[in-house]
């Protein structure tokens, strides 16, 4: 009897600590648009895995593989920072692909908790995104949905890598991308 009083202490204490020493939570962004043009036209601007002209915030894309499962493209964006994204599905018929990052460049380094900190060109990190285009008669809807986890992984992230700013630079690009979109399919 003994044994078990001494034992249930001890598991309720570990029990405490595992449940508040938790990490982050995957975070989700969807954005939608509604383009007045044909989904053939909008699917003919995004469909290259390798172009992203298309997007205003891409200075330059270099790309390898076209649009087969494990092509590469390296993002450079205006700033100077670049993204290396992978090429995870493609579906012609279904005007879709999917990718994720798979490396980023360092916009800064700060210091936080005694400790040097590289902070990524989009502060996320494990992200991975898909876009779609989807025929409404003679309108297209073009949904752009990423998942990602915000870039400090550890807890009690620093501002420059929290969930707040991961979020606002992950809707951020895809608002951006998806208004150019529109702009250009309308033309």
């Amino acid at each position: 009897m003994k044994k078990i009083t001494l034992i249930a202490p001890v598991l309720l204490f570990l029990f405490a600590g595992i449940a508040g020493a938790h990490g982050p939570v995957r975070q989700k962004a969807e954005e939608q648009i509604t383009i007045n043009a044909p989904a053939d036209k909008v699917w003919a601007l995004i469909k290259d895995f390798g172009d992203m002209s298309w997007h205003p915030d891409i200075f330059n894309t270099a790309a390898d593989g076209g649009n087969k499962k494990g092509a590469t493209r390296v993002l450079t964006l205006k700033d100077g920072g670049t993204i290396t994204e992978e090429l995870k599905k493609y579906d012609e018929a279904k005007m879709s692909y999917a990718y994720k990052i798979t490396d980023m460049s360092t916009a800064k380094t700060i210091t936080h908790a005694g400790v040097e900190e590289k902070v990524p060109v989009l502060p996320v990190d494990n992200y991975s995104a898909s876009i779609e285009v989807e025929a409404k008669g003679d309108t297209s809807v073009v949904s752009w949905t990423a998942g990602y986890y915000r870039a400090y992984t550890n807890n009690n992230p620093p501002v420059e890598m929290n969930e707040e700013t991961a979020n606002a630079a992950v809707g951020a690009i895809l608002k951006t991308g998806l208004i150019n979109l529109k702009t250009l399919a309308e033309k």
